[in-house]
């Protein structure tokens, strides 16, 4: 027999609508927080910018969105959709195959009233504090609407964890960039291109972040030069030089007069650095006496990047991992999660689900790969995919969407700027027809 349970939703961005979604379809009482005054997460543009522009100050009005007003998406849309619930093109809005963020944000929207997710949601309520009671778990959470603050209480059964990894920057370490008397920011924290004319900018780290701001600023600056750390998820990349961008490896040091010195021992006078070096795992409001911790961005122990094994299934976490199809791991994960609650599925023992995480640590270290990649999937995203599909019933996913994914990823390694405006929509769009792959 199905069981109903009482969950919180922590979050109403791509994973906490899902995570919704798929809890209700399972007759779950799902109620979720969300701190902004609409659903969208990170797709909510705000041209507001924090007031430490590094985002280090603790004080500081933090500015949940990292958006850039330029920005488009960097996957192409039957790969932005869910499931069963595709991102088409619409009449109205921007028709484009890798569309603006609005469009995103709408889709999103229409996806929250098409499913009634938009009544479980209490807005403008923001989460202080997750604690495991006797009786489960108790939401702390502060309401910001009518005027004042007030803090209420609640006790759940479940907790699922959807509120996103793109808030709190991580910054380079650089050593004596402490006396740098230039203009330095996080990207978190960049908007338009514009304050930038005319200058000499240093772009710390090469993401598709960096990659799209490289190419914006250097339409007004004067140059624009990105330090690259080579890792072991980047080979294959061809970091070749064009217009008025260069490419450098890391930053060795920082003179005092402001002379930036690059491991190859090239230097240079910068205006402004950037640094586009990603963002840190940080759940503040969460307390487990120290059962789920974070170290370098490893959160965990997790089976499978979703369950604590001490308290699973109870506790979750959804939209953890990151540079991978979202949109369709959100909601597997979201549906995996929604029928072990609701009972149809059993979770391995936590002995054995202990066991399934030391091994994956055991082949990080063996490969030589940091912690803080402990959620980045790469080349397993795809038996990722397939084995969540399993778990909740569902056939193998088409293989045009693993096709595709590749298709675009080698498009960023190769550096080529304007993937997005030569990706052959008739092409990919006869595949997707007929579910044929061609070499």
């Amino acid at each position: 027999m199905s069981r109903s349970v009482k969950v919180a939703v922590i979050g109403a961005g791509v994973s906490g609508l899902v995570a919704a979604r798929e809890l209700k379809r399972e007759a779950h009482n799902v109620v979720v927080f969300e701190k902004s005054s609409r659903v969208g997460g990170t797709w909510l543009y705000n041209p507001k910018t924090e007031s430490d522009p590094l985002s280090l100050d603790p004080t500081r009005e933090i500015v949940h969105s990292s958006l850039y007003r330029s920005l488009r998406t960097n996957l192409p849309r039957p790969l932005m959709g869910f499931l069963d619930y595709p991102f088409r093109r619409v009449e109205r809005g921007d028709p484009r195959t890798f569309p603006c963020h609005e469009e995103v944000l709408r889709f999103l929207e229409e996806f929250a009233d098409e499913f009634g997710i938009n009544e479980l949601t209490r807005f403008e309520t923001e989460v202080v504090k997750v604690k495991k009671v006797e009786e489960g778990w108790v939401v702390e959470s502060r309401a910001s609407y009518g005027g004042g603050d007030s803090v209420s209480q609640e006790v759940f059964d479940s907790v699922a964890v959807c509120s996103g990894h793109n808030v709190v920057p991580r910054v380079a370490e650089v050593s004596g960039i402490e006396n740098w008397r230039g203009f330095q920011m996080h990207c978190h924290n960049y908007r338009v291109p514009q304050p930038f004319q005319g200058q000499v900018v240093i772009l710390i780290g090469l993401g598709p972040t960096s990659f799209d701001i490289s190419r914006e600023i250097a339409l007004v600056a004067k140059e624009v030069h990105v330090s690259v750390k080579l890792n072991p998820l980047m080979k294959g990349v061809k970091l070749e030089d064009f217009s008025n961008v260069r490419f450098h490896p890391t930053i060795k040091c920082i003179n005092e007069d402001g002379l930036v010195v690059f491991e190859d021992e090239v230097t240079i006078y910068a205006d402004s650095i950037i640094h586009c070096t990603g963002y840190k795992n940080q759940i503040a409001f969460l307390e487990t006496n120290g059962v789920v911790t974070i170290d370098d961005n490893r959160v965990g122990p997790l089976y499978k990047h979703v369950f604590p094994p001490t308290l699973a299934p109870w506790l979750s976490f959804i939209g953890l991992t990151y540079l991978d199809p979202v949109f369709p791991i959100a909601e597997l994960q979201a549906k995996w999660v929604a029928r072990i609650l609701s009972g149809k599925i059993v979770l391995p023992t936590e002995e054995e689900m202990m066991k399934s995480i030391q091994q994956h640590y055991q082949f990080m270290q063996e490969n030589g790969l940091p912690k803080r990649f402990t959620h980045f999937l790469g080349s397993f995203q795809r038996d990722y995919k397939h084995w969540l599909a399993e778990q909740v019933g569902l056939p193998p996913l088409e293989d045009w969407r693993d096709a595709m994914y590749s298709h675009n990823i080698k498009s960023f390694f190769e550096m080529n700027g304007g993937f997005r405006d030569e990706w052959n929509d008739h092409y990919w769009d006869a595949i997707i027809k007929t579910k044929q792959l061609h070499s």
